[in-house]
Formats: C-alpha cells, structure tokens, sequence
C-alpha cells in the first residue's frame, strides 16, 4: 500500500524533553513524534509477541458491548470513501462482538487481497473498562477521552478533529500524513453533512492524486509532514490540523487520547460553525460581508487591536468571556434553537 510522501518529516522529539515540560508540549502549534514513550506498555508488550497475543489482551478487557466495524471489499484497497454517485459509501457498516472482529482480523491476515476491516474510536471505558489504567500515558492531559482504534490494511482519508490529540501506535504500522489548517481550501473538501464517519474529509486520493481534477492538492503537498509510527511511538495531533492515517500491516491497533483546554460551558467552536453554515451561508453576498466583520470584530480580533472600544468594561470582559457570562448566553443560546 502507497501513499503520499513528504520529503518533511514531522519534527522528533526525545521521550526526556516531552517529559521535563509536558504542558508545553501538549500546547505545540505544530505537530510532534516522540519514540518508544508508550513501549512499556503491557498492550505493546502483547503486540510484540504477536497478533493473536495482542488481541487476547484486548479482549481481557472487554466489557460485551458490541463494537461499530467498517467492512470494504479488496478493490477498496482500504480506502474507506464515499461510492461512485456520492449517495452513500464503499463500505458496510457493521454491528459485531469484539471476539467476533479479533477472530476475523486473524483469518484476514492469511490472505493476500483481503478485505478491509476496520473498527474506529470505540471509548476505552465503555468497551474495555481496566485498560487505560493499565496502559497510561507518562503526562497528565485535561480529561481526555481514550479510544481504540483497530483493523487491517487501511487509509482514512484527511480530516480534522477540534480536540487536541495523541495519538499511541501500540500494534502494526501506522503512517501519518498532516496538513496544516490553512491548507483547507487545497484539500477539496467533501460534504459536511455526508461524512463517513462524522468528520468532513478530502476527497483527493492521496495514493494517486488526480492534479487535473484537484489541481491545487499540489500546493497542499508541499505543506504536508509525514510520520511512520511503530508500535511505541506517539504523535501529537494539534487541534484542526487535517491528518491522514493508513494502516499498513495485517494487524493495527492504535490508542489516542483527546482532549481541549477550553471549559466545556464555554461550547464547542465546530458547533459554532455548523450554526453559521444554516444561518449565515446562505444569505446575500451584501450581509454576509457585514457578518464577516461582525465576526472579525467581536471574535476573531485581539481585545488590544480595539482597546479604546471597552476602555468602560471591567478588564476581565475585555478578554474573554467569563464562566457566569458564558452560562447565561449558552441558556439564551439553546433557548433560541428551541424556536
């Protein structure tokens, strides 16, 4: 399995310099690898010593509540996408047992062009309850939320997440490929309302790049770092940045850990946008220019840019929104939509 490749590596970083200031790195702009952080792990330890060991170890864990599989015919070739006319998908969605998925995984790997099988972020703590606590990550993140991730031979296409995210290889080979958010509109994004898997992604084929059909994908390749992580490893994610990932052995699992800074009363910004896209979008070009610096104004500009403007308000309301503001305009807010 091919992909694209970036002649810029991600930047590495030593396990010791994450670990002697750990809030700075988990704060990066940009995005990081460090090697082996996670090698220690008893779930890598299993992966080691192979894939049906690995596997047996996951299933110590798990709690019976059936898992959401992808399954794609071989002529995918791991491609999770959209079908032909954009109606629907490549792929069946499937409702299974874990023990179910792990016993066809290890029959897959026998043969050549297998299907593709693939099990997305499914919670630790609902499905395997005990295994964070086994397998914990050497720095502290603001209540983050750990999944797995585990299948064959797979390539999910560019997409961005709002969280923050570290993202542990801990069996098989994982191959990342990251673009920063500027490069959005070099990306050829695909519906935000018809997603395979919740999140908007490009529709480039990345393996093979049609230039005639997405020319200015060749802008966003010059942009893009890439990373291959081996079962240890962990890459740092920065929120919004647009990350492909492929699965490159018969076996992959990987564990991420998401998380925000942000305190959830104050919302979330992707609710925030899909807002705008039913209530702005669709107005005259003459108002939307008017609400696009209504949004430069209050939202996008630094307080210092218009001091003189809250020269008259308490020094706390001139930076953000406090915790007591944010509670009521969030009542006001959902009392709005109920209309």
């Amino acid at each position: 399995m091919s992909t694209l490749r970036s002649s810029t590596p991600i930047r590495e970083i030593t396990a010791a310099e994450l670990l002697s200031d750990p809030t700075s790195w988990t704060r990066a702009a940009q995005p990081w690898v460090a090697r082996s952080v996670v090698a220690d792990w008893p779930l890598v330890t299993a992966a080691t010593e192979g894939d049906a060991q690995f596997l047996r170890y996951l299933l110590d864990f798990y709690s019976g509540a059936k898992v959401s599989a992808f399954l794609g015919e071989p002529e995918i070739r791991g491609r999770f996408f959209y079908d032909a006319d954009m109606t629907g998908f490549n792929f069946t969605q499937v409702q299974t047992q874990l023990n179910q998925l792990a016993d066809k995984l290890l029959a897959l790997s026998a043969l050549d062009s297998p299907p593709s099988l693939y099990m997305g972020s499914t919670h630790l703590g609902h499905w395997l309850p005990g295994l964070e606590q086994h397998n914990t990550l050497p720095m502290e993140l603001e209540n983050p939320l750990a999944s797995l991730w585990l299948g064959n031979q797979s390539m999910v296409a560019p997409h961005f997440d709002y969280p923050a995210n570290i993202a542990c290889c801990v069996a098989g080979k994982r191959i990342f490929t990251l673009f920063p958010p500027e490069q959005l509109p070099n990306l050829y994004i695909g519906p935000w309302d018809l997603t395979p898997a919740g999140q908007p992604i490009s529709l480039v084929d990345t393996r093979n790049p049609d230039l005639d059909t997405h020319p200015l994908f060749a802008i966003a390749m010059q942009s893009a770092l890439t990373a291959e992580l081996e079962p240890g490893d962990v890459i740092y994610v920065p929120s919004l940045w647009w990350h492909q990932v492929e699965s490159v052995a018969h076996v992959n699992g990987l564990v991420n850990f998401w998380w925000s800074d942000q305190p959830a009363v104050l919302g979330s910004p992707v609710d925030a946008l899909t807002h705008a896209l039913m209530a702005i979008k669709s107005l005259p070009s003459a108002q939307r220019a008017a609400w696009r610096a209504y949004f430069d104004h209050y939202v996008f500009s630094d307080s210092e840019e218009h001091s003189s403007d809250f020269s008259s308000w308490p020094s706390d309301r001139t930076r953000t929104v406090t915790t007591d503001v944010a509670k009521r305009l969030r009542a006001e807010l959902l009392n709005n939509l109920k209309r």
